[in-house]
C-alpha cells in the first residue's frame, strides 16, 4: 500500500510525464511564460499524462466471494491456518486501498498466531505499518498505560520447556557388569581436574550415560580426558553446576557458546535448551544478532535463531539495507530456514518482500524475495499473487520473457487483474491489437471492472478510447487516469474551462497528488501563477518530500520558482486569505494558505493544528497526524503541548487518555483549546446522556477564552450540536446564527435541522441553499439536503452527491431501497453491487444481504454476509443477519 509502481510499457511510445526543462534553467525571476498561445510542443510538454501503473496487487475480480470464502474458512480451518488466511484478507484489502482493514487484517494474523514464528512475524509488521507513530507509546506512557503492544519481547517463554527428568530417573546407574559405580567422575582438562556427580552428569544424555556407565572403557576410570572437546575448564565447571541445580548461573556469551556446542556434540539436550534461551535473552542490537545468527543454524537453535530474526524484522526497513542481514534470508537452506522461522516462511517473505518493493521495486533484493515468496506459496491464492508481483518487478527490470513467465501463471490460477501485465508486454513487442483483443476478452469473460476498459483503453484511439475511459469512470470513478487523460485532451484542444472542470471532479473528492500536479501544471500553461502556488504548496503539505514530472525535479523548487510571479502576502493578508477559503469550505486553498503562513515568524504550533484539522476533513490521517507531532514540536508553552498531545491520543483512539491530557493542560492554564479538547474527548467517551450539560459547561468555558474566529466558530457549532441533542432547540439556534456571524458557514447545517426539528422543512431545505452556494465542497451539502425535500428533489439531490462524491454510501442506499419498495428487487440490488465493486463497504453488503434473504437468495445473501463480516467482525446486525442467514443454508 506504500509503494508507488509507476509504469513501465510501450517503450518510446510511452506518454512520459511533462519536464519543464526551461523551468529548471531559467534566472530567477525570469521565469519563461507557458500561454495557450505558445506553441503547441510547449503546452504538450505540460499536459501530457502517464500512463496507469500496474499494481503489485492482489486484485481478484470479485472479492466479496474471496472475502466470504476466506471467512467460511476462518469458521471451520485448524488453528494453524488462521494467520496465513489473516494474510491473505490483507492482501485483499490492501488491493482495495483499505488501509485501516488491512491492519486490522494483520491485527488479527498476530493474535491467531499459533506458533511463536507468526506472532513475531506479524508483530514486526505491524510496527512497521506503524512507523512515525512510535510517538503515542510515549504518550501512552505518560498516561501510565503501556502501548509496547508488538515491540520486543521474550522469545523464549513462548517456547515450551522440553521435560527432561532428573538424572537418576532416567538411566540406570550401574556398570555394566551390575556392580555400582562409584559416586565421582573426575574430568580433567588441560592441567585442571573437575570433580563431578558422576550419577547426574550421566543423567545429562544417553551418550554420558553410555560412556560413564556401560560397556566403553571409560566407566571403569575415575578421571576421563575431555581435553580435545574444545571445552576449557570454566565450561566444565559450568556444566557441573548445572547438573546439580538445574541452571546455568551467570556465564559470558562465548563461554555459553562454548557450552552449547559441547552440549550439542553429546547430545545434551536440556543443557543445550537453557544455553539456546539464555542465549536468546542477550540479543539486543542487530550487531548481536548477526553474530549469533550463525551459531544458532549451526547447532540448531531455534528459539535464538527466532531471537535474532525478531531483531532484525524490529530494525525494518533498516536492516534491508545491510548486506549480512539480506545475506541470511537471501541465503538459507530449508534446515536453517525450518530453523529460523519454523513452518512461517511465507508469511516471512511476504513481509520482506513488502518492505523491499516500498525502498525498491527494481532492486535484485526485491526480486530475490518475491522468489523466494513464490518457491514457498503453499496455496493456489498465495502463489497467484506472489507470480504477480515478481511479474511486476520482473517488467519493471525490462526481463520481459521471465514477466511474461510470471504473469501467464498467475493470470491461468485465476488472477485476471494479470492480464494487464501480458497487455502491455504485447503492447511493447509492437501487437497494440493482441492487447485490446486479450482486454475484450476478458472484460466479455467476467463481471466488468473499470480497470478492464481503463486498460483497453490504452491500445486504442480517439472516440473508442474516449468510450472506454467513460465507461471505466462509470464502473469505478475513483479510478485518476481516465480524469488525467480528459483533463489534458481538453486542455490541448484550448477548452480550458471544461479541462479544469474535469480534474476538479476527482479532486472534489479524492485528493491526490498526481491530480494536484497535473492541475499545477494547468495553472503554468494559463500562466495563473496564484493558483499554481496553491496547489503546489497542497501538494508540499500532503508530501514535503514530493518530486514532480517523473520525479525530475522537487516541487519545492519548483515553488521557489513560482514564488517569484506572485505577490507576498503579509500575515494580516494571510489571515484574511485564511478567512476566506474556510468559510467558502475551500480546504485545499485553506491547506495553502496555512503552508504560506509556515513561513513566517507566527505561532508555528497553532498553524501545525489548524493544518491538521484540513488533513483531517480531506481524509488524510497520515498527513494529518505528521502535523499533529509537529504542532506538538513547536508549542510555545506547556499547556499549548499537552493539547496537542491530546488530540494526537484522541485521533489514534485513546480517548480516556486524551482526556487526561486536557485536564492537564487546563490545571496549568484555562484555554479555549483545552476546555474544546476536553468537551471532545468527553462527548466521545461518555455514553451517560447526563454528561451533556458538562459538555455545554465545557464549551461555554472554551468560548470566554481568547481565541480566533475560525476555532470560535467551530465551537459555537458544536455547542448548537448539543443543544439540539438536549432538545433545547433556540439555545441551538442562536448558536448557530452567531456562528454564521463570524462566516462559520457550515453553522448553516446545523440550523437547517433546528427548522426541521421546529416542523418547518421549507426553511431547513432554504438553509441547507445557503450552505450549498457558499460552500466550495458541497456533497456533504446536497446529501443533507436530500432529507428536507420530496421525493423528486431528494433524488435529485442524492443524484448530485454521487456526482460530486461517489464515495458516499448513503445515495446507493437511498436509491437501492426506493427502488426495492418498488419491487425492482434486480434494479435495487445492481445499485448496490455498483458501489460495491469499487468500495468495501459494510452497510452497502449488509442491505444487499437483506435483499437476498428478502428474494430468498440464501446463498448471495450468506456471501454477503461473510463479506460484511470480514469488513467489520463485531458488528452486531450482521452477526444477527448471518445467524439467520446460515440458519436456513441447504
Amino acid at each position: 500500500m506504500k509503494t508507488f509502481f509507476p509504469s513501465d510499457s510501450c517503450k518510446e511510445t510511452q506518454l512520459n510525464a511533462f519536464y519543464p526543462q526551461a523551468w529548471l534553467q531559467v534566472e530567477r525571476g525570469k521565469l519563461s511564460k507557458l500561454s495557450l498561445q505558445s506553441s503547441s510542443s510547449s503546452i504538450e510538454s505540460l499536459i501530457k499524462v502517464p500512463e496507469p501503473s500496474i499494481l503489485p496487487y492482489f486484485k481478484p475480480v470479485d472479492y466479496v466471494e474471496v472475502l466470504a470464502q476466506i471467512h467460511e474458512e476462518l469458521e471451520s480451518c485448524p488453528a494453524h491456518e488462521r494467520s496465513n488466511l489473516y494474510l491473505l484478507q490483507f492482501q485483499v484489502f490492501r488491493g482495495l486501498g483499505e488501509v485501516k482493514l488491512m491492519r486490522r487484517s494483520l491485527r488479527s494474523a498476530w493474535q491467531k498466531a499459533s506458533i511463536v514464528h507468526e506472532k513475531l512475524i506479524f508483530g514486526a509488521w505491524l510496527k512497521y505499518e506503524k512507523q512515525g507513530e512510535e510517538i503515542i507509546a510515549d504518550l501512552l506512557s505518560t498516561c501510565e498505560k503501556c502501548a509496547q503492544e508488538f515491540g520486543p519481547e521474550d522469545i523464549a517463554t513462548h517456547f515450551p520447556v522440553d521435560t527432561v527428568l532428573d538424572a537418576g530417573s532416567v538411566y540406570d546407574t550401574c556398570a555394566a557388569d551390575g556392580n555400582p559405580v562409584s559416586k565421582h567422575v573426575t574430568f580433567k582438562i588441560n592441567d585442571e581436574d573437575i570433580v563431578c556427580d558422576k550419577q547426574k552428569i550421566s543423567g545429562l544424555s544417553a551418550p554420558f550415560h553410555a560412556m560413564l556407565n556401560g560397556c566403553f572403557t571409560e566407566s571403569n576410570r575415575e578421571v576421563i580426558d575431555l581435553s580435545e572437546n574444545n571445552l576449557s575448564p570454566s565450561g566444565m565447571r559450568a556444566i557441573r553446576e548445572f547438573s546439580n541445580t538445574g541452571n546455568l548461573g551467570e556465564v559470558s556469551p562465548d563461554l555459553l557458546l562454548e557450552i552449547l556446542i559441547f552440549a550439542n556434540k553429546f547430545c545434551c539436550e536440556k543443557l543445550k535448551d537453557a544455553c539456546d534461551r539464555k542465549l536468546a535473552s542477550l540479543v539486543s542490537s542487530k550487531e548481536d544478532a548477526l553474530e549469533l545468527m550463525d551459531y544458532a543454524l549451526e547447532e540448531d537453535c531455534h528459539i535464538l535463531a527466532a531471537s535474532c530474526l525478531q531483531t532484525f524484522l524490529n530494525d525494518l526497513p533498516e536492516c534491508l539495507s545491510d548486506h549480512r542481514v539480506v545475506e541470511i534470508f537471501m541465503l538459507a537452506n530449508k534446515k536453517q530456514r525450518s530453523i529460523m522461522v519454523g513452518h512461517a516462511s511465507f508469511a516471512l517473505y511476504c513481509l520482506l518482500s513488502e518492505v523491499s518493493l516500498y525502498l525498491d521495486p527494481q532492486s535484485e533484493n526485491t526480486a530475490c524475495f518475491l522468489e523466494r515468496l513464490v518457491e514457498f506459496a503453499e496455496t493456489d491464492r498465495q502463489r497467484l499473487f506472489a507470480s504477480h508481483q515478481l511479474g511486476c518487478v520482473r517488467l519493471l527490470r525490462k526481463e520481459y520473457d521471465e514477466a511474461k513467465r510470471l504473469f501467464e501463471a498467475a493470470f491461468n490460477a485465476g488472477h485476471i487483474y494479470s492480464a494487464i501485465g501480458l497487455a502491455r508486454l504485447s503492447h511493447i513487442n509492437g501487437n497494440k491489437q493482441w492487447s485490446y483483443d486479450k482486454l475484450t476478452s476478458v472484460i466479455s469473460t467476467v463481471v466488468p471492472l473499470g480497470w478492464m476498459y481503463q486498460e483497453r483503453s490504452l491500445y486504442c484511439d480517439g472516440n473508442k478510447r474516449l468510450a472506454d475511459l467513460e465507461k471505466a469512470t462509470g464502473l469505478d470513478p475513483t479510478l485518476t487516469y481516465p480524469y488525467m487523460f480528459r483533463a489534458a485532451s481538453l486542455m490541448r484542444k484550448q477548452d480550458v474551462h471544461a479541462a479544469l472542470a474535469e480534474i476538479n471532479r476527482i479532486l472534489g473528492f479524492k485528493l491526490a497528488l498526481e491530480c494536484l500536479e497535473l492541475r499545477f501544471c494547468f495553472y503554468l500553461a494559463l500562466e495563473d501563477y496564484q493558483a499554481a502556488i496553491c496547489d503546489i504548496q497542497a501538494i508540499l503539505t500532503l508530501s514535503p518530500d514530493y518530486r514532480m514530472f517523473e520525479g525530475k525535479a522537487a516541487a519545492s523548487q519548483l515553488r521557489t520558482l513560482v514564488r517569484e510571479h506572485v505577490n507576498n502576502w503579509t500575515t494580516a493578508d494571510c489571515w484574511i486569505q485564511l478567512y476566506d477559503r474556510w468559510s467558502s469550505v475551500d480546504d485545499i486553498g485553506s491547506l495553502s494558505v496555512i503552508y504560506q503562513m509556515l513561513e513566517s515568524d507566527a505561532a508555528k504550533g497553532v498553524l501545525y493544528f489548524r493544518q491538521s484539522l484540513l488533513l483531517l476533513r480531506l481524509n488524510c490521517p497520515e498527513a494529518a497526524m505528521r502535523s499533529l507531532q509537529l504542532a506538538r514540536q513547536h508549542a510555545s508553552s506547556e499547556h499549548e503541548r499537552l493539547v496537542y498531545e491530546g488530540w494526537i491520543l484522541y485521533d489514534t483512539g485513546h480517548c480516556e487518555e486524551g482526556l487526561q491530557k486536557a485536564e492537564e493542560s487546563i490545571k496549568i492554564r484555562r484555554s479555549f483549546e483545552a476546555f474544546f479538547l476536553k468537551a471532545y474527548a468527553l462527548a466521545d467517551s461518555s455514553q451517560d446522556p447526563s454528561c451533556s450539560s458538562t459538555v455545554i459547561s465545557l464549551l461555554e468555558d472554551a468560548l470566554k477564552c481568547p481565541s480566533d474566529r475560525l476555532r470560535k466558530g467551530q465551537a459555537l457549532n458544536n455547542l448548537g450540536s448539543v443543544y439540539v441533542d438536549c432538545e433545547k432547540l433556540d439555545l441551538a439556534a442562536d448558536c448557530y446564527i452567531n456562528a454564521l456571524k463570524i462566516r462559520h458557514t457550515r453553522a448553516h447545517q446545523g440550523l437547517a435541522r433546528v427548522h426541521y426539528l421546529r416542523n418547518d422543512k421549507a426553511a431547513a431545505y432554504e438553509e441547507m441553499t445557503k450552505l450549498i452556494e457558499k460552500a466550495r465542497n458541497n456533497a456533504s451539502a446536497y446529501e443533507k439536503r436530500s432529507e428536507y425535500g420530496d421525493r423528486d428533489l431528494t433524488k435529485a439531490d442524492l443524484d448530485m452527491v454521487t456526482q460530486l462524491d461517489p464515495l458516499r454510501v448513503y445515495p446507493y442506499r437511498y436509491r437501492a431501497a426506493v427502488l426495492m419498495d418498488s419491487h425492482k428487487v434486480n434494479e435495487a440490488i445492481a445499485e448496490l453491487s455498483r458501489a460495491i465493486a469499487f468500495k468495501a463497504d459494510l452497510h452497502l453488503l449488509h442491505l444487499r444481504a437483506a435483499f437476498h434473504e428478502h428474494t430468498n437468495n440464501v446463498l448471495g445473501a450468506l456471501r454477503d454476509c461473510r463479506a460484511a463480516l470480514s469488513v467489520d467482525p463485531n458488528h452486531q446486525e450482521m452477526l444477527e443477519l448471518h445467524s439467520r442467514v446460515n440458519s436456513h443454508e441447504p
